[in-house]
Parts: structure tokens; sequence; C-alpha cells
């Protein structure tokens, strides 16, 4: 009987073997990888000696990135459409980056200064929702959320990327809804006891997009209240220590934008934005960033207008920006910052350009600044760059490059080095790269190659 029962199981045990090894090879039959992501690295010296320094204006979020950046930068990611059928379709899409200082052959990603981070772990399903409008898209996940981003300096002003979930693009007739819900945490390091006792801070997006306004133009709207989520202990805490967190730990931004297509071959975006206490955060980023502090109280409005325009076609185009933001905090932790920058671009052919960026930041701190003094002052950068890419416009990737970049401030580059032997900032961002220029500079010249390159979607 025991011999019969084991005769009788081997076949079932080696059909269910067969057909488990058979399943996922027919589920994933039709499934295709996709590729995406962006990169780039270089070499640069400072005229008088050492590597590459960057030139960016202390207490500005963002610096002109044309032979200005001394990083290797690199995000790589993969996805897969997983499933599509009757008009539903479901995608995944991860995305991991990657920071070096750009110095040596082998430089660990454990070091100081360099870094490995996963930036996007999320999924969407188009049309997975019954009796919504075709088109609309529920996601959820770790993602880069509907980012808008200035190309010329890299600054991003509107950023609620983060873990969250939501509903996109829902034609309502007149434009398209997206709703979501993102998180992000900061640390209160100046109150809490542990500094990695998190606070967690939600955000909560509304947009109404794709509004037509004119031939080639669109409206975006926007509004995104956030708040920190504490938990019972941590109020307790800092009603203990008498935190008041009643105002600072909340605010709201309000975003009016208006793209305009066919604008001179190219497009034109001009925006306007209000923000109050917080969520306006410290690293130019006014909305999904946690502030790590509850007593920030105060207003911050911005406007800018960028874009792109072909100034003879198909030979020269430029890239180009204005941005005014002025942050008003109570405790006169903010400042003002004006930004203006030019990118023209010759085309000798379909593959060699020469590109010449110019770009001005001017800073105006209030009284109560951290990381640099409290003076006005202002960085004027210039950049010649020699280009072979992967055909004509300033958009076009892969790049590569020669450049050469001149900056000159007002006044000395640093003050004097503290109590603790670290240098204070005057004119540049201390952080901005290796500081091969001399306390009392006030000009620096720096030249290299660099390789830009993005792809996939």
């Amino acid at each position: 009987m025991r011999d019969s029962r084991q005769f009788t199981r081997r076949p079932l045990l080696a059909a269910l073997i067969g057909a488990s090894c058979v399943m996922p090879a027919l589920a994933h039959a039709d499934i295709n990888p996709n590729f995406f992501g962006y990169a780039r690295s270089g070499i640069g010296s400072t005229a008088g000696g050492g590597s590459q320094t960057c030139f960016k204006a202390a207490g500005a979020p963002a610096k002109y990135r044309l032979g200005n950046e001394c990083e290797t930068y690199a995000e790589l990611g993969l996805g897969a459409n997983l499933f599509d059928q009757q008009g539903t379709s479901f995608d995944f899409a991860s995305r991991v980056a990657y920071v070096t200082s750009q110095a040596n052959d082998d430089e660990s990603l454990k070091d100081d200064g360099n870094n490995i981070a996963l930036r996007e772990m999320y999924v969407t399903g188009t049309n997975a929702v019954s009796g919504l409008p075709e088109g609309s898209t529920l996601w959820a996940g770790k993602r880069f959320y509907k980012r808008h981003d200035i190309h010329m300096n890299d600054y991003y002003y509107w950023d609620l990327s983060g873990p969250g979930v939501g509903i996109s693009d829902i034609d309502m007739g007149i434009g398209n809804l997206s709703l979501a819900w993102v998180r992000s945490s900061g640390s209160d390091s100046d109150n809490l006891p542990d500094e990695n006792q998190r606070l967690s801070d939600d955000t909560i997006d509304v947009r109404l997009t794709d509004i037509p306004t004119n031939p080639g133009g669109s409206l975006q709207l926007g509004v995104d209240y956030g708040r920190a989520s504490l938990s019972d202990w941590q109020k307790d805490y800092y009603d203990d220590t008498g935190v008041d967190y009643d105002e600072g730990d909340k605010g709201w931004m309000g975003t009016i934008e208006h793209t305009q297509s066919n604008w001179f071959g190219g497009s034109n975006t001009v925006a306007l934005q209000y923000a109050t206490d917080g969520i306006i955060t410290s690293n130019g980023n006014a909305v999904g960033r946690g502030s790590g502090s509850l007593e920030q109280e105060g207003d911050m409005w911005r406007v800018l207008d960028h874009g792109q325009v072909w100034l003879v076609p198909d030979k020269l185009d430029m890239l180009y920006t204005a941005i005014y933001e002025d942050k008003n905090m109570d405790d006169n932790s903010g400042r003002k910052w004006f930004s203006a920058g030019v990118r023209p671009t010759y085309y000798w052919n379909d593959i060699m350009s020469t590109a010449v960026e110019l770009g001005y930041d001017h800073i105006e701190p209030q009284s109560n600044v951290t990381g640099y003094d409290g003076g006005d002052h202002h960085v004027t950068k210039l950049t010649l760059a020699q280009q072979w890419s992967a055909g004509r416009g300033a958009m076009v990737r892969p790049t590569i490059r020669l450049f050469a970049t001149y900056a000159k401030w007002n006044g000395d580059a640093y003050q004097d080095r503290d109590a603790e032997g670290y240098r204070q900032a005057h004119a540049l961002d201390a952080g901005a790269g290796p500081n091969n220029v001399d306390f009392n500079d006030t000009d620096g010249l720096t030249f290299g190659a660099q390789m830009e390159v993005w792809w996939g979607s």
C-alpha cells in the first residue's frame, strides 16, 4: 500500500513541478523590460591648482550648471509593462541614484560625500478604477511625482517626490484632475532627544492641468497642504519642553503656471507660487521636503519664467530663465534671491555645437541666516563649451563637451575659519565642490571635460 501511494504521487508531483516552471514563463512571456536613466561625469581643474571648483552663490538654492558640476552622478532605472488587457495596463518602475566626488577610479559609496539612494519604486494602473474617465491612472509607491524644474540650473520649484499614493489625469472636461498624498520625514535634532526619532510630514497635492487657454497654451493650477503628523508621545514631549507646534508644523502653497508651445520654435513657462510656514523648506524646493522644524513661520512668494527658443531655425537656439524668490521668515532666517541666465548654442552641423552660458545670482539675506554671513552678495558665471551631441537642440543627449568657466563675485569668497576650524561662506557656497580658491579671491577660472546623457523615460 505504501509503495502504491508513492508511485501515484510521483507523477502528480512531477506535473506540479513542471507546471510551476511553465507558469512563470507564460506569465512573463510578453514582458519587455524598460531601461532608463540619467548620468553625468567628467574631469576638471581650477586655474592655480587643484581639482575643479564649482561656483554657487552662498544661500542660493541652485547654480548654473554648464561647466559647473563637480561630481559624478547617475540615475539608473528599470521598469516593465506587466499587464495590458482590455484597455487596462499595469506598469512597474524603479530607480537607483549614485553620486561620487569624481576623484578616483575606485570610489566607495560609503565614503563621506558619496552616496547611493533608492529614488523610485512604484506601480501605476491605467484605467484600473472603473467608473473614471479613460486615461485615469492609479499609483502607489515611491516616485518622482509631476516634478517641475528649470534645466539650466537644475532647480526644482515644484517637487512632491517621495512615497505616496494617488490617482492622476482624471479628465474633467476643462482639464485633468490629479490627487496625491505624499510623505517625507525630517529630523528635529534641536528638540528631540534622539535625531533618529523622525518627524513625518504629510502633503496633500491637488492639481488641475492641461486647461486650454489660447492656441498652443495651457494652464496648470495646484494647491498643496502639508503638516507634521506627530505621534502622541511627540506631542507630549513638545508640550513638556515648551515647544509650540501649532503653526510652524503646517503650511500650504498655491501654484499658477502657464506653458506656451510653438513659442519661437520652442516653449515658454511662467509660474507664480505663494507658500506659508512649515511647507517652506530650506533647500530651495517649496513642497514635499521635511523641514526638520516645527516652529517655522513666515511666507514665501516666487515668480519665474523659463524656456527654449530658436533664434535661427536649426542653427541657433537658446535656453533662458529668470527667477525672483522672497522668503520672509519670522525668525529672520530667510532671504531674497534673484537669478537670471541664458544659454545660446550654435550648431555647426548635426553633431558639433558651441554653447555659451551666462548666469547671475544675487542673494539678500535676512539677519539670522546660518551657514553664511548676512551680507548681500552676488556671483556671475560665464562658460564656453565645445560640444559633440546626438543631434541638434539644447535638450538632445548624449553630449560630450569641453568647457572653460569663469566666475566673479563681490567681496571675499569665504570668511576666516571659525572656532572649530570651518570656513564661513561669504559669496561662495562652501559645499559647492572642492574649495580650491583662496579666502580673499574675488574670481576664479576652471576648465575640463564632461559627458551628459539621458535615455528612456
